[in-house]
Protein backbone atom coordinates (compact mmCIF):
# COMPACT_ATOMS: atom_id res chain seq x y z
CA UNK A 1 0.00 0.00 0.00
CA UNK A 2 0.99 3.44 -0.84
CA UNK A 3 0.33 6.83 1.02
CA UNK A 4 -1.55 8.92 -1.31
CA UNK A 5 -0.29 12.30 0.72
CA UNK A 6 2.80 12.49 -0.91
CA UNK A 7 1.97 12.04 -4.45
CA UNK A 8 -1.01 14.62 -4.35
CA UNK A 9 1.19 17.11 -2.88
CA UNK A 10 4.13 17.09 -5.31
CA UNK A 11 1.15 17.34 -7.69
CA UNK A 12 -0.07 20.34 -6.47
CA UNK A 13 2.96 22.34 -5.94
CA UNK A 14 5.87 20.96 -8.53
CA UNK A 15 3.49 19.73 -11.00
CA UNK A 16 1.03 22.10 -11.48
CA UNK A 17 3.01 25.20 -10.05
CA UNK A 18 6.30 24.71 -11.41
CA UNK A 19 5.89 22.30 -14.43
CA UNK A 20 2.93 23.35 -15.93
CA UNK A 21 2.64 26.70 -14.33
CA UNK A 22 -0.98 26.63 -14.35
CA UNK A 23 -2.94 30.00 -13.23
CA UNK A 24 -4.14 30.34 -9.58
CA UNK A 25 -7.75 29.81 -10.92
CA UNK A 26 -6.37 25.96 -11.93
CA UNK A 27 -4.72 25.25 -9.01
CA UNK A 28 -8.05 26.44 -6.24
CA UNK A 29 -9.81 23.94 -9.00
CA UNK A 30 -7.74 21.17 -9.03
CA UNK A 31 -7.17 21.54 -5.20
CA UNK A 32 -10.69 22.00 -4.62
CA UNK A 33 -11.60 18.74 -6.54
CA UNK A 34 -9.30 16.15 -4.51
CA UNK A 35 -10.57 17.78 -1.77
CA UNK A 36 -14.37 16.71 -2.17
CA UNK A 37 -12.96 13.33 -3.53
CA UNK A 38 -10.72 12.58 -0.42
CA UNK A 39 -13.83 13.66 1.79
CA UNK A 40 -16.07 11.19 -0.37
CA UNK A 41 -13.67 8.40 0.23
CA UNK A 42 -12.88 8.86 4.04
CA UNK A 43 -16.43 8.64 4.45
CA UNK A 44 -16.74 5.53 2.46
CA UNK A 45 -13.99 4.02 3.69
CA UNK A 46 -13.87 5.48 7.25
CA UNK A 47 -10.02 6.49 7.37
CA UNK A 48 -8.79 10.03 7.83
CA UNK A 49 -8.01 11.85 4.55
CA UNK A 50 -4.11 11.48 5.47
CA UNK A 51 -4.24 7.81 5.52
CA UNK A 52 -5.57 7.10 2.41
CA UNK A 53 -3.94 5.04 -0.02
CA UNK A 54 -3.20 5.33 -3.43
CA UNK A 55 -4.56 2.04 -4.19
CA UNK A 56 -8.20 3.07 -2.48
CA UNK A 57 -8.96 5.63 -5.54
CA UNK A 58 -9.99 3.07 -7.80
CA UNK A 59 -12.21 3.11 -10.86
CA UNK A 60 -15.20 2.44 -8.68
CA UNK A 61 -14.35 4.39 -5.93
CA UNK A 62 -14.20 7.65 -8.50
CA UNK A 63 -17.65 6.58 -10.06
CA UNK A 64 -19.25 6.60 -6.73
CA UNK A 65 -17.65 10.01 -6.44
CA UNK A 66 -18.64 11.50 -9.71
CA UNK A 67 -22.17 10.12 -8.93
CA UNK A 68 -22.50 11.76 -5.54
CA UNK A 69 -21.53 14.65 -7.03
CA UNK A 70 -24.35 15.21 -9.27
CA UNK A 71 -26.88 13.69 -6.33
CA UNK A 72 -26.20 14.57 -3.38
CA UNK A 73 -24.13 17.74 -3.80
CA UNK A 74 -26.39 19.06 -6.98
CA UNK A 75 -23.63 19.63 -9.50
CA UNK A 76 -23.73 19.80 -13.14
CA UNK A 77 -22.47 17.70 -15.71
CA UNK A 78 -19.95 20.44 -17.05
CA UNK A 79 -19.10 20.46 -13.20
CA UNK A 80 -18.73 16.93 -12.68
CA UNK A 81 -16.24 16.76 -16.23
CA UNK A 82 -13.82 19.32 -14.38
CA UNK A 83 -13.54 17.31 -11.64
CA UNK A 84 -12.81 14.27 -13.67
CA UNK A 85 -10.95 16.11 -15.20
CA UNK A 86 -8.65 16.86 -12.32
CA UNK A 87 -8.79 13.31 -11.20
CA UNK A 88 -7.14 12.07 -14.67
CA UNK A 89 -4.51 14.78 -14.99
CA UNK A 90 -3.24 13.73 -11.28
CA UNK A 91 -3.31 10.27 -12.41
CA UNK A 92 -1.00 10.61 -15.95
CA UNK A 93 1.55 12.29 -13.29
CA UNK A 94 1.28 8.63 -10.82
CA UNK A 95 1.47 6.74 -14.08
CA UNK A 96 5.21 7.93 -14.33
CA UNK A 97 5.75 7.98 -10.48
CA UNK A 98 4.24 4.11 -9.38
CA UNK A 99 4.55 1.63 -12.39
CA UNK A 100 2.68 -0.68 -9.92
CA UNK A 101 -0.31 0.54 -10.13
CA UNK A 102 -0.61 1.01 -13.58
CA UNK A 103 -3.68 -1.22 -14.35
CA UNK A 104 -5.68 0.85 -11.33
CA UNK A 105 -4.94 4.00 -13.29
CA UNK A 106 -5.50 2.86 -16.68
CA UNK A 107 -9.40 1.81 -15.36
CA UNK A 108 -9.42 5.42 -13.81
CA UNK A 109 -8.45 6.88 -17.18
CA UNK A 110 -10.86 5.26 -19.06
CA UNK A 111 -13.54 6.58 -16.90
CA UNK A 112 -15.53 8.61 -19.82
CA UNK A 113 -16.89 12.46 -19.90
CA UNK A 114 -20.86 12.60 -19.93
CA UNK A 115 -21.65 15.09 -22.77
CA UNK A 116 -23.21 18.34 -22.32
CA UNK A 117 -25.46 20.67 -24.23
CA UNK A 118 -24.63 24.22 -25.37
CA UNK A 119 -26.41 26.55 -23.88
CA UNK A 120 -27.70 29.50 -26.46
CA UNK A 121 -26.57 32.85 -25.01
CA UNK A 122 -29.19 35.50 -26.18
CA UNK A 123 -27.65 39.13 -26.57
CA UNK A 124 -29.11 42.12 -25.38
CA UNK A 125 -31.24 44.41 -27.71
CA UNK A 126 -30.75 48.47 -28.20
CA UNK A 127 -33.43 49.33 -25.09
CA UNK A 128 -31.63 47.39 -23.03
CA UNK A 129 -28.15 48.59 -23.38
CA UNK A 130 -29.60 51.98 -23.05
CA UNK A 131 -31.13 51.32 -20.29
CA UNK A 132 -27.96 49.70 -18.34
CA UNK A 133 -26.05 52.64 -19.65
CA UNK A 134 -29.05 54.84 -17.98
CA UNK A 135 -29.50 53.05 -15.05
CA UNK A 136 -26.22 55.14 -12.84
CA UNK A 137 -26.95 58.68 -11.61
CA UNK A 138 -24.39 60.67 -13.32
CA UNK A 139 -24.85 63.61 -11.44
CA UNK A 140 -22.98 61.73 -8.33
CA UNK A 141 -19.22 60.96 -8.80
CA UNK A 142 -20.12 57.37 -8.06
CA UNK A 143 -22.64 57.45 -10.71
CA UNK A 144 -19.75 59.00 -13.15
CA UNK A 145 -17.60 56.35 -12.15
CA UNK A 146 -20.66 53.53 -12.75
CA UNK A 147 -21.68 54.56 -16.16
CA UNK A 148 -17.96 55.06 -17.47
CA UNK A 149 -17.26 51.34 -16.52
CA UNK A 150 -20.96 50.18 -17.99
CA UNK A 151 -19.32 51.88 -21.37
CA UNK A 152 -16.75 49.85 -21.32
CA UNK A 153 -18.02 46.90 -20.38
CA UNK A 154 -20.52 47.06 -23.35
CA UNK A 155 -18.66 48.18 -25.69
CA UNK A 156 -15.67 45.95 -24.90
CA UNK A 157 -17.74 42.57 -24.25
CA UNK A 158 -16.02 42.97 -21.10
CA UNK A 159 -16.77 39.42 -18.26
CA UNK A 160 -17.12 41.13 -14.94
CA UNK A 161 -14.26 39.54 -13.60
CA UNK A 162 -12.48 41.38 -17.09
CA UNK A 163 -13.70 44.69 -15.99
CA UNK A 164 -13.30 45.01 -12.16
CA UNK A 165 -9.60 43.27 -12.47
CA UNK A 166 -8.80 46.41 -15.01
CA UNK A 167 -5.53 48.11 -13.48
CA UNK A 168 -5.09 51.47 -14.74
CA UNK A 169 -1.48 50.76 -16.19
CA UNK A 170 -3.43 48.31 -18.69
CA UNK A 171 -4.64 51.67 -20.37
CA UNK A 172 -3.52 53.46 -22.73
CA UNK A 173 -3.83 57.09 -24.21
CA UNK A 174 -0.50 57.05 -26.13
CA UNK A 175 -1.86 56.36 -29.58
CA UNK A 176 -4.46 57.93 -32.03
CA UNK A 177 -6.86 54.96 -29.77
CA UNK A 178 -7.28 54.40 -26.64
CA UNK A 179 -5.50 50.73 -26.06
CA UNK A 180 -6.65 48.59 -23.18
CA UNK A 181 -5.04 45.49 -22.17
CA UNK A 182 -7.91 42.54 -20.92
CA UNK A 183 -7.02 39.55 -18.92
CA UNK A 184 -9.24 37.27 -20.43
CA UNK A 185 -10.11 34.13 -18.84
CA UNK A 186 -7.91 31.16 -18.98
CA UNK A 187 -4.63 33.50 -19.43
CA UNK A 188 -6.34 34.66 -22.84
CA UNK A 189 -5.72 38.20 -22.83
CA UNK A 190 -5.99 40.62 -25.26
CA UNK A 191 -5.61 44.16 -26.70
CA UNK A 192 -8.99 46.11 -27.28
CA UNK A 193 -9.08 49.41 -29.34
CA UNK A 194 -11.44 51.90 -28.17
CA UNK A 195 -12.95 54.59 -30.26
CA UNK A 196 -10.74 57.74 -30.78
CA UNK A 197 -9.66 58.65 -27.57
CA UNK A 198 -10.97 62.60 -27.59
CA UNK A 199 -14.25 60.92 -27.58
CA UNK A 200 -13.73 58.26 -25.76
CA UNK A 201 -12.58 59.98 -22.65
CA UNK A 202 -15.18 60.22 -20.08
CA UNK A 203 -15.20 63.75 -19.88
CA UNK A 204 -16.54 63.57 -23.65
CA UNK A 205 -19.45 61.34 -22.40
CA UNK A 206 -20.22 63.08 -18.77
CA UNK A 207 -19.81 66.68 -19.53
CA UNK A 208 -20.93 69.80 -17.38
CA UNK A 209 -21.35 72.25 -20.00
CA UNK A 210 -24.52 72.00 -21.81
CA UNK A 211 -24.89 71.35 -25.78
CA UNK A 212 -28.10 72.25 -27.81
CA UNK A 213 -28.00 69.49 -29.99
CA UNK A 214 -25.64 66.24 -28.72
CA UNK A 215 -26.10 67.24 -24.78
CA UNK A 216 -28.73 65.43 -22.96
CA UNK A 217 -29.81 66.72 -18.93
CA UNK A 218 -29.64 64.03 -16.67
CA UNK A 219 -32.99 62.90 -15.55
CA UNK A 220 -33.98 64.70 -12.52
CA UNK A 221 -31.30 67.64 -12.66
CA UNK A 222 -32.26 71.41 -12.76
CA UNK A 223 -29.49 71.59 -15.79
CA UNK A 224 -26.60 73.19 -13.28
CA UNK A 225 -25.51 69.32 -12.82
CA UNK A 226 -23.84 66.96 -15.59
CA UNK A 227 -25.18 66.88 -18.86
CA UNK A 228 -24.32 63.35 -20.50
CA UNK A 229 -23.96 62.26 -24.11
CA UNK A 230 -25.33 58.77 -25.42
CA UNK A 231 -22.86 56.13 -26.33
CA UNK A 232 -23.30 56.13 -30.15
CA UNK A 233 -23.32 60.33 -30.00
CA UNK A 234 -20.00 60.48 -28.03
CA UNK A 235 -18.20 57.90 -29.68
CA UNK A 236 -18.94 60.19 -33.14
CA UNK A 237 -18.40 63.35 -31.48
CA UNK A 238 -14.61 64.42 -32.53
CA UNK A 239 -14.89 62.16 -35.72
CA UNK A 240 -17.50 64.01 -37.29
CA UNK A 241 -18.91 61.39 -38.87
CA UNK A 242 -22.78 61.32 -39.90
CA UNK A 243 -23.27 58.04 -38.96
CA UNK A 244 -21.49 56.93 -35.32
CA UNK A 245 -18.72 54.37 -35.70
CA UNK A 246 -16.90 52.37 -32.81
CA UNK A 247 -13.69 50.02 -33.01
CA UNK A 248 -15.27 46.83 -31.28
CA UNK A 249 -12.29 43.98 -30.65
CA UNK A 250 -10.69 44.99 -34.00
CA UNK A 251 -13.44 45.44 -35.86
CA UNK A 252 -15.78 48.22 -36.76
CA UNK A 253 -19.59 48.30 -36.08
CA UNK A 254 -21.72 50.93 -37.15
CA UNK A 255 -23.81 51.53 -34.62
CA UNK A 256 -24.53 50.47 -31.34
CA UNK A 257 -27.69 49.21 -32.44
CA UNK A 258 -26.04 46.60 -34.86
CA UNK A 259 -23.18 45.94 -32.14
CA UNK A 260 -26.02 45.16 -29.38
CA UNK A 261 -27.96 43.30 -31.72
CA UNK A 262 -25.14 41.63 -33.93
CA UNK A 263 -22.30 40.37 -32.10
CA UNK A 264 -23.48 40.23 -27.95
CA UNK A 265 -23.20 36.65 -27.53
CA UNK A 266 -20.93 37.51 -24.77
CA UNK A 267 -23.16 40.22 -22.64
CA UNK A 268 -24.73 37.74 -20.28
CA UNK A 269 -21.59 38.09 -18.35
CA UNK A 270 -21.73 41.62 -17.44
CA UNK A 271 -24.84 41.10 -15.71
Amino acid sequence: MTDIAPHITAFLRQRLQVERAASPHTQDTYAYAFQLLFGFASRKLRVPPSALQLEQIDGPLVLKFLEDLQSSRGNGTRTRNARLTAIKSFMHFVEHRMPSALEQIKRVLSIPYKKTDVRLVNHLTTEQCQAILDAPDPTTRLGIRDRTMLHLAVTAGLRVSELVGLHLDEVSFQSRYVDVHVRGKGRKDRLWAAAHKRSYVPGKVMRRESRQNLGRQAPGSDGSAHNYLPLSEAMSLSAGRKEPRFRVGGRMASSISRFCEGSARRYASVL
